[in-house]
């Protein structure tokens, strides 16, 4: 505890889409209002896998004032107590040419696969994750809802991501499977356990995880079975207030 009455030696770490938020849609003034009283009793963070520019339309522009961490793309662009910490790049990890001949594969794997809808932006470059769409990432909310209805029971993520896991499975490359139209591949241990290198550092004695996408192959999974955190599974931000009611306010 310090002096404030917040116990500093616990952590509480929360994925932004289905956890903090409806999928890309805005947070509640309500759970802003949660998260605030919740850091009164402990620190807080939050790990997505998007850039720092999504989470700040989640979350809001103040986000890395509002939180004591916030790890943008699961924390390869990472702020510690409002401060900029770290920033890691994908193109200097993997090189110029591997990168390259995994873009153009994924373009031309995407041109043959017949869609209801196709958008724009199929590919989007983040310092430390390519993030690919087969409808792409301008799709309208209906559109995207339609898409994902559809990748349930067509599997279009999946069969996409083992065709590249067989090409380029060897090259380092790791992927997973998130929100509702799209995957992110990235260099091996890049996944969302990679904030907790950044934290350890502050030697917290407890880590809670909260997280909808846990099971094998979900961008939660690995962080929620990592034996450094205790992992909590939600089905969505009204679950997670009620979690946290019950650990830290009963």
């Amino acid at each position: 505890m310090n002096n404030s009455g917040v116990d500093t030696t616990t952590l509480c770490l929360f994925d932004v889409d289905g956890t903090l938020t409806a999928a890309r849609q805005k947070a509640t003034p309500h759970m802003l209002e949660f998260l605030n009283k919740l850091r009164q009793k402990v620190r807080v963070g939050v790990v997505g896998g998007s850039d720092l520019t999504k989470i700040k339309e989640q979350l809001g522009d103040d986000v890395t004032k509002q939180v004591d961490y916030v790890f943008a793309e699961n924390g390869l662009v990472a702020y510690r107590f409002g401060q900029l910490h770290s920033v890691q790049s994908i193109q200097a990890y993997l090189g110029e040419e591997i990168l390259q001949d995994f873009i153009n594969f994924c373009l031309d794997y995407m041109a043959k696969i017949k869609l209801p809808k196709k958008r724009g932006t199929f590919i989007e470059f983040r310092n430390g994750m390519l993030n690919i769409s087969p409808i792409g990432r301008s799709c309208s909310q209906e559109e995207r809802i339609e898409f994902f209805e559809l990748d349930k029971t067509e599997k279009i993520r999946e069969k996409f991501v083992a065709v590249l896991k067989e090409k380029f499975g060897q090259k380092g490359l790791a992927f997973s499977i998130g929100g509702q139209i799209s995957f992110d591949v990235f260099p091996e241990g890049w996944d969302k356990r990679y904030c907790l290198g950044i934290v350890e550092k502050d030697t917290y004695k407890t880590i809670h995880f909260f997280g909808d996408k846990i099971q094998i192959g979900g961008n939660d999974y690995e962080i929620y079975t990592d034996p450094r955190t205790i992992g909590h599974e939600v089905k969505s931000p009204d679950d997670t207030q009620r979690i946290c009611q019950e650990l830290f306010f009963s």
